[in-house]
């Protein structure tokens, strides 16, 4: 699956920043704590561009390591009708555990 951006998680562990890049357009985000959750179907993180909310993000624990990742769901006008998905993962030949990838995650 593709990387479509690269965030670092913050010295105390609750949020990320970073950017999103894609072919047509390159975005700096922030993927903070949603402080407001009262709720299990409320997203534990709220994702934003430039203080504006483009998204939410959910912790999840893969099936196979038992690890827990951010899963991401991404909304905005740039692309199009559809929402953009995808999970936090390693980064590809990065030693620092704090630098993650966003990986694409095809819904189709």
């Amino acid at each position: 699956m593709p990387a479509i951006g690269h965030v670092t998680r913050s010295k105390d562990g609750k949020s990320y920043k970073g950017q999103l890049k894609t072919l047509s357009f390159k975005a700096p985000i922030d993927i903070l704590p949603n402080t407001a959750k009262n709720g299990d179907t409320q997203p534990d993180f709220r994702v934003y561009s430039n203080a504006v909310e483009v998204g939410a993000g959910w912790i999840k624990t893969a099936e196979s390591s038992g690890k827990e990742y951010v899963s991401l769901s991404l909304s905005d006008p740039a692309f199009g009708p559809k929402k953009l998905y995808a999970n936090l993962g390693r980064a590809a030949g990065q030693d620092d555990e704090d630098v993650f990838a966003l990986i694409w995650n095809t819904v189709d």
